[in-house]
């Protein structure tokens, strides 16, 4: 009988398909695995290659079949797409992710921690609890601007929101509509109150972090920012360089080159919206702060904003920052200003 080196898991929520594979990436076999067979299956087996996609579950069971000794490889799910044969079953993705899995180019997803998802189940909580605050902001100004009471945008004003519905009177908004609109302002009293008790529990677990506490160092990257890069990144060295983090993050122009003629475009915006977002954010601040005080910040940034659009110059701070957060974090040294000018 064959033996079988390499495995391909496509993942489910209960039916997973597994497909072996010998060294020459002949088929050996090909079935179904009810999800309580999974772990008992492979306790069976001599330890081998076990590919897997990137997806939803995908860094648990790489975990726990770490622990019976296989080796686990995870894989962007885009990258295995190109090796699925015409139409597209359980048994195709399966076949396809132990063939992908043994591509010696192939490209591969460090394993998270429990504590790292901890900390990412953090930041997606905080993330979808903003969007909520923000919803009901915008249905408190949309309903009171219908009775005449105009506030200026932006969050800040929302307890300007709070107060006026509080102490309008019968003159000013009908009973129903107060009973309504003090509804959404008690749910976003306890929306913001979550989102502070969040971003307390981030603060306590950015603190306690040395490499969090290097990475804030960084013009742009707060306590938010740095324990999101720990969380999601992992071990720095998986990148080779500051360059190929940047461009994990999708920070770096997407490239149409044909020819020996360079074509540079856009940004790809891939890898982690999220932690791009954020990034981002803190260019935006860093820019701002460039046009108060010009003589106490970078002057690379001052002549780009000189010739770019100042959107522009964010983004290319942004893919700055995070090449100087990778050579923080692989130096573990602070940041220095004056060596990076």
């Amino acid at each position: 009988m064959k033996k079988v080196t390499t495995i391909g898991i496509d993942l489910a929520k209960s039916v997973f398909q597994i497909h072996g594979a010998d060294a020459k990436g002949r088929p050996v076999f090909s079935r179904r695995l009810r999800r309580a067979q999974v772990l008992s299956f492979f306790a069976n087996r001599q330890p081998c290659i076990v590919g897997m996609e990137a997806c939803s579950g995908a860094h648990y069971w790489a975990r726990e079949l770490l622990a019976l000794g296989h080796d686990v490889r995870l894989m962007p799910p885009h990258y295995v797409k190109p090796y699925v044969k015409r139409n597209k079953t359980d048994a195709a993705d399966a076949e396809a992710i132990a063939e992908a899995v043994m591509r010696p180019t192939m490209r591969f997803v460090p394993v998270k921690s429990p504590d790292q998802q901890a900390v990412l189940i953090l930041h997606r909580t905080r993330d979808l609890l903003v969007r909520q605050r923000t919803q009901l902001v915008n249905a408190l100004r949309a309903h009171l601007a219908e009775f005449g009471h105009v506030i200026p945008q932006g969050i800040q004003n929302a307890r300007k929101l709070m107060t006026l519905v509080a102490e309008a009177g019968g003159d000013a908004l009908p009973g129903v509509a107060k009973d309504v609109l003090a509804a959404l302002v008690e749910q976003l009293r306890e929306t913001m109150a979550r989102i502070e008790a969040l971003e307390k529990r981030l603060g306590l677990w950015h603190r306690s972090n040395e490499v969090s506490k290097r990475l804030a160092t960084i013009p742009g990257i707060g306590p938010i920012t740095a324990t999101a890069l720990i969380a999601t990144v992992g071990d720095p060295a998986h990148f080779k360089s500051g360059r190929q983090f940047a461009a994990w993050i999708g920070l770096t122009p997407r490239e149409r080159s044909s020819g020996g003629k360079q074509n540079l475009g856009r940004i790809t915006r891939r890898g982690d919206a999220y932690l791009r977002r954020l990034l981002v954010h803190g260019s935006r601040a860093v820019v701002r702060w460039r046009r108060r005080k010009p003589h106490d910040s970078d002057p690379w940034l001052g002549k780009l904003m000189e010739r770019r659009h100042p959107n522009v110059a964010t983004v290319a701070q942004a893919n700055k920052t995070a090449r100087i957060a990778w050579a923080v974090m692989i130096r573990e040294d602070v940041y220095r200003p004056r060596r990076a000018a």
